[in-house]
């Protein structure tokens, strides 16, 4: 199977980078991973809404240009649906068994994600109704996606 991640912006703080490298080197062993980080728009705090939505459609711009054809594609946002990780689990097995390979994840920028990019999705998901800055839920994310493996699998580590 392959995983790709798609980012708005950049990993800058070293334990970040140490975490989502570490998820990386362990989901080797399940799935080809690629993270791809498109570059985020400048969104000063006093934006209209006209100016966020600018913002929004230009990052999915972005995202639209490397989202692999034939993808599955997952999106990541608030309003999405929720599930367990074995749920998560059990909708990778079930892509599978289909014929879908590929899972793209999104994770959106500070404002979130644009409508064309939310339109393009195949599933909305959520975590939590929560905001995390997007360098953290990067690396819950590949958490997730590392149990679910692990969870197909029958190995130990979910509990």
């Amino acid at each position: 199977m392959k995983i790709t991640i798609i980012s708005v912006g950049k990993i800058k703080e070293k334990f970040f980078s140490q975490a989502i490298s570490e998820y990386a080197k362990r989901l080797s062993r399940y799935c080809r991973l690629t993270m791809i980080e498109v570059p985020d728009e400048k969104a000063p705090e006093n934006l209209s809404i006209a100016d966020m939505t600018a913002v929004k459609n230009k990052e999915g711009q972005k995202i639209l240009e490397k989202m692999p054809q034939g993808s599955f594609v997952v999106t990541l946002e608030i309003d999405g649906k929720q599930m367990t990780s074995e749920e998560l689990a059990q909708n990778f097995e079930e892509l599978a068994l289909r014929g879908s390979s590929h899972i793209c994840f999104i994770i959106g920028g500070s404002l979130g994600l644009g409508d064309a990019v939310s339109s393009a999705s195949n599933l909305t998901l959520s975590f939590s109704r929560m905001t995390f800055p997007h360098q953290l839920f990067k690396i819950m994310l590949l958490e997730q996606v590392y149990r679910a493996f692990k969870i197909i699998k029958g190995e130990p580590y979910h509990k």
